[in-house]
């Protein structure tokens, strides 16, 4: 009882902090990348907050698995270098007796990670393109603000009002500076007003203005004064753009009928399943390569742990890809990584609690080697 709540407790204590450390880097990176993305005018520099909470959650199914994954490595090599391990298997524990409480504080965790990936995952992705493509979508008038130049989504028009009362739908000292064909035409006025027209149309009513056309230096350019002059703003839809694989919930992947979309979809859902999976196979490994020969004192165990993690989450990816290419069946590509991952933690295993080969031998301490 004693050691199962030492190792909960330190468990817990070492995921949390894993995972805040992680979080703190991908916020990090996220706020300089979608900041970026703000200042070039692809996003709303409002959503900025909204957009950086929706890509972490996004990402919360892949950085709980990589922090359950480090907890148990840094707890058991701390085990085995300040020599607490061998205080247990002195007590008559051995590796065994490992596997059922590790695993009874990470299944909950994994659990957590399925919902994320299944679910959270497509959400959050999808979240995020609507609020890009609303914002690439916008019409002028969303862009009008007093005192400010403003232009507009496809950088054909610039407005700059003085003065706004949005209740009345009124607008003071007016300048729009329009670009077609080549042309620029400049309509500066007074007073004007927002109308709104039939089929969701709007348009502002300049008053008592003047309007120039053409280049100054052409002998087409025409200065024009006038008491009423219409200006156009079609007002548009936030169409939602199609769901890409990545922002489809697993029904819409499973009932897939498009014969072009079928593989990535299948593909996508390979990746949703196969995090959680990666998670328990991480955690199996964990257990056994997480040995440290107190008498070195080395960290050899964190190298591995970074290969193996490498070369798993490559060999996902890399199925993936082979399933959306059609070069694999889902069903073929589902299996064998996982597969191999709970045969090389057996293996490790085993060979940790009645070592086999020579060079395994001289790695555990003298007493353990002699059983």
């Amino acid at each position: 009882m004693i050691f199962k709540q030492a190792l909960r407790r330190e468990l817990s204590f070492t995921t949390g902090g894993v995972f805040l450390v992680l979080v703190t880097i991908m916020i990090t990176t996220l706020v300089i990348r979608i900041l970026g993305f703000a200042a070039n005018g692809s996003v709303n520099p409002e959503d900025a907050i909204v957009l950086i909470a929706l890509a972490t959650l996004g990402y919360l199914a892949v950085l709980l698995t990589v922090s359950l994954f480090v907890a148990v490595l840094i707890v058991l090599v701390r085990w085995y270098k300040d020599s607490e391990m061998i205080v247990w298997f002195a007590s008559g524990l051995s590796i065994k007796n490992l596997i059922l409480p590790i695993l009874q504080f990470s299944t909950p965790l994994i659990i957590v990670i399925a919902v994320l990936a299944l679910f959270v995952w497509p959400w959050a992705n999808r979240e995020s393109t609507i609020i890009s493509q609303r914002f690439q979508q916008r019409d002028d008038v969303s862009m009008v603000s007093a005192g400010q130049f403003r232009e507009s989504a496809k950088a054909e028009r610039v407005f700059f009002i003085e003065e706004l009362d949005v209740d009345k739908s009124e607008v003071k000292n007016v300048f729009v500076a329009d670009s077609k064909n080549g042309r620029l035409s400049i309509a500066v006025a007074s007073t004007g007003y927002i109308q709104n027209s039939e089929g969701g149309e709007k348009s502002i009513i300049l008053h008592n203005g003047r309007r120039y056309e053409g280049q100054p230096t052409q002998p087409d350019f025409r200065i024009l004064e006038f008491d009423q002059y219409t200006t156009k703003i079609h007002s548009k839809d936030a169409l939602a753009p199609p769901p890409r694989d990545r922002e489809k919930m697993v029904s819409e992947l499973v009932n897939e009928t498009n014969p072009i979309l079928i593989n990535p979809n299948r593909a996508e859902l390979l990746w949703r399943i196969g995090l959680p999976l990666m998670a328990l196979g991480l955690v199996l490994i964990a257990i056994p390569l997480a040995y440290v020969n107190p008498r070195l004192g080395n960290y050899t165990a964190m190298f591995y742990a970074v290969l193996v993690y490498l070369i798993y989450s490559n060999l996902l990816n890399l199925t993936q890809n082979f399933v959306a290419q059609g070069k694999f069946s889902v069903f073929m590509g589902i299996w064998p990584i996982h597969l191999l991952a709970l045969l090389i933690a057996t293996i490790l295993i085993r060979n940790r609690i009645n070592p086999s080969l020579k060079w395994w031998r001289r790695q555990l301490p003298a007493f353990i080697g002699q059983k």
